[in-house]
């Protein structure tokens, strides 16, 4: 369990409304919309149009008004999607031993540290994604073997975001994308050996 302060948020309407949407999510989208041509439900040029508002969504909530006829929206197709908020205040927090890792984590600190350990942790998703902010503090990842990380491109400040996470990932393990922005601080990211 976390120690330190931390929320998490369910997914309701109004969150989804403000949350914003990331290449994962438009690619999905994207992908459910070829299909649904592919399966005559929708026509080419209508392909066409909505493959471009998917690529230029910026919210959850574009994406679902693109799928909404299609079947169940991108937001309404993850059943209990939480986001895990990390924001340090008086204390560093550690988020570790037994506990479900959601689709999304926020970490943000600004002269404390952070650490998300998800080594004995649950994971159903096959996709998470990791937002980290840190002034002169850190933020520290630990992943099992197997996971793979990858550091997003629009992260900032790269060169204080350390990913020795780098052995070949199993093809059924999640993928953590880290969206970074480091200050003077550093986001480390580190995977347990295999034992």
């Amino acid at each position: 369990m976390a120690k330190g302060e931390q929320s998490v948020v369910g997914m309701t309407q109004d969150y989804a409304v403000e949350a914003r949407a990331g290449d994962a999510e438009r690619e999905a989208v994207a992908e459910r919309l070829r299909t649904a041509a592919g399966e005559g439900r929708i026509d080419l040029s209508e392909l066409d149009e909505r493959l471009d508002r998917a690529y230029g969504a910026r919210t959850y909530r574009e994406l679902d008004v693109l799928v909404a006829d299609l079947g169940e929206p991108i937001s309404g197709a993850l059943p209990g999607t939480e986001v895990l908020n990390l924001k340090t205040h008086l204390s560093s927090i550690e988020q570790s031993g037994q506990w479900t890792v959601p689709r999304r984590i926020v970490a943000e600190c600004k002269m404390l540290n952070i650490t998300i350990d998800f080594t004995e942790a649950t994971c159903a998703h096959r996709e998470v994604t990791v937002e980290a902010v840190c002034g002169s503090g850190s933020v520290r990842l630990i992943v099992p073997h197997g996971w793979a990380v990858r550091v997003d491109a629009s992260s900032t400040n790269t060169g204080h975001i350390i990913n020795k996470a780098t052995e070949q990932a199993d093809f059924a393990a999640p993928t953590v994308t880290v969206i970074g922005h480091p200050r003077s601080g550093r986001i480390r990211i580190k995977q347990l050996r295999r034992g």
